[in-house]
């Protein structure tokens, strides 16, 4: 049984079929004709199954979006041309906007309705705002001097070309927007792309896929494969058909990626793991840094690469907020992301279930408090919204991403020391100041090492801001004009007159 809660009749007739990849201009299985099932979180029941690629199903893909990129009419499209096509796929999106997010819940545990308007709605707009990038990639002019050639004249002039085939590999928490993340600026560039969704959510991508050769696309522009990390992705990332790597994931796959790619000299852009630090300051408004650092860390059940997983407050605050924190975590209704009711979903899988608990049973042995929550249950992948205190800064739990529903929280003085302690960690993807003191917030923001910085908000990201980290968050930039350079290649001319 699907779900006792209501879903449309396009979900349901879409995870009847018998669902396979996408290469070139056709539906296909595996070679080998293995499957993989995938499941829904809110019940552990299996949902159905997809094509378990390998590297032969791989090597077809890559082989479809090179033939496409150097031959088809894809490659001599004009910019205008570019730029409908995305946005008519961006209107498709719209109207299929319901579905989109009930797959999504299904398959990944969110709320369908957080899905629709968060997840679905930030993928069209990115998409949207991609399309206005065809028409305004450019290159430049250069007087040369050329020493050595006085009394010759030339002229210089710099292309920015496409780099060619893409291979994506995305995560599972925002399978759908971390699609169109990469996808968006290939689109627009003119690459073409293979795509290798997570292991445990690839209705989203499949479904993209229909909605890509539905808007009118070449064959070949756009390919998924689905299967496992261990076989698909690991043949996607070691191809030497493949110009440019994008992922988005652990720190720990994505060293993996960056080696692999790294043997062929490929491109590479890695949006990895984070442990963002929340930082309320003494001037704060309370109420409202405790609502926001409660979504910081809650939203998407922690799944978040930038959630606010740890908490820094003003000590004469600590005890205040955390109640509050504590008091906003206890009053939350867990369970199906099909409930409009629900605030907060399971979590992806019962490996990430169990990885989570761990983390809250570490705690306790190191002796820290459980100020709310705590407990994991089923059916389904269930933590309940936990917070720690009485944490030291070099702990594990304070030092390692868990990707789940656990704040830990500490106290401090002066912003010399929450600087620092934001600062101590290996991760720099994401930071929120909470404050009304301007001038102590911009002193702040630039001695804080991470890719996004928020005042009075939470990983709050639009379409023109440029989304990555520093340190082990990652190498290169998602979204904003920033995107458009890690697909493309810079070409010099010189031309003697």
């Amino acid at each position: 049984m699907l779900s006792d809660l209501p879903i449309l009749p396009a979900t349901q007739a879409f995870l009847a079929r018998k669902l396979k990849m996408r290469i070139g201009a056709d539906w296909q299985d595996a070679a080998s004709g293995r499957t993989l099932s995938f499941r829904n979180p809110a019940t552990g029941e299996i949902l159905g199954e997809v094509p378990s690629a390998d590297t032969e199903d791989v090597d077809r893909a890559v082989r479809a979006a090179r033939q496409t990129f150097d031959d088809s009419p894809w490659s001599r499209m004009r910019p205008r041309e570019r730029q409908n096509l995305l946005w008519r796929l961006a209107d498709l999106m719209a109207r299929d906007a319901r579905e989109l997010a009930e797959l999504e819940c299904l398959n990944n545990g969110k709320s369908a309705n957080v899905a629709q308007v968060m997840d679905v709605q930030l993928a069209i707009d990115f998409l949207r705002y991609m399309a206005g990038w065809a028409t305004k990639i450019e290159g430049s002019t250069v007087e040369a001097s050329m020493p050595l050639m006085p009394d010759e004249q030339f002229h210089g002039f710099i292309r920015r070309e496409a780099v060619g085939v893409v291979g994506a590999i995305v995560a599972w928490n925002f399978p759908l927007l971390l699609a169109c993340w990469k996808l968006g600026p290939a689109l627009a560039t003119g690459c073409t792309m293979v795509l290798k969704p997570a292991d445990e959510t690839p209705l989203t991508a499949l479904k993209l896929a229909e909605l890509v050769d539905e808007a009118g696309y070449p064959a070949g522009v756009f390919n998924v494969v689905t299967g496992t990390g261990l076989n698909a992705g690991a043949a996607l990332s070691r191809h030497p058909g493949v110009d440019k790597l994008t992922f988005t994931g652990s720190t720990e796959v994505g060293k993996l990626i960056g080696k692999a790619a790294m043997d062929n000299m490929t491109r590479v852009t890695l949006e990895l793991g984070g442990k963002s630090p929340t930082i309320v300051m003494p001037d704060a408004n309370l109420q409202e840094a405790a609502a926001g650092a409660a979504t910081a860390i809650f939203f998407n059940q922690g799944q978040v690469c930038c959630a606010g997983s740890r908490l820094y407050v003003h000590r004469k605050h600590f005890d205040n907020v955390v109640a509050d924190i504590a008091g906003i975590a206890n009053g939350m209704k867990l369970g199906s992301g099909l409930d409009p009711a629900v605030q907060m979903g399971p979590l992806i899988s019962a490996k990430q279930q169990d990885r989570v608990s761990s983390y809250i049973a570490l705690g306790r042995e190191l002796g820290a408090t459980i100020a709310c929550g705590g407990e994991s249950y089923g059916p389904g992948y269930f933590v309940k919204p936990t917070v720690l205190v009485d944490v030291d800064q070099r702990h594990r739990l304070v030092q390692e991403e868990i990707f789940g529903p656990v704040l830990v929280a500490m106290p401090f003085d002066d912003i010399d020391e929450v600087v620092r302690m934001a600062n101590d960690n290996p991760y720099g993807l994401g930071a929120s100041i909470w404050s009304n003191d301007l001038g102590a917030v911009h002193r702040m923001i630039p001695r804080i090492k991470s890719g996004s910085v928020w005042v009075n908000c939470h990983s709050a990201l639009d379409p023109a801001l440029p989304f990555g980290g520093y340190k082990q968050s990652g190498v290169g930039r998602e979204m904003g004009a920033a995107a458009i350079d890690y697909y493309t290649e810079l070409k010099s001319v010189l031309i003697k007159l």
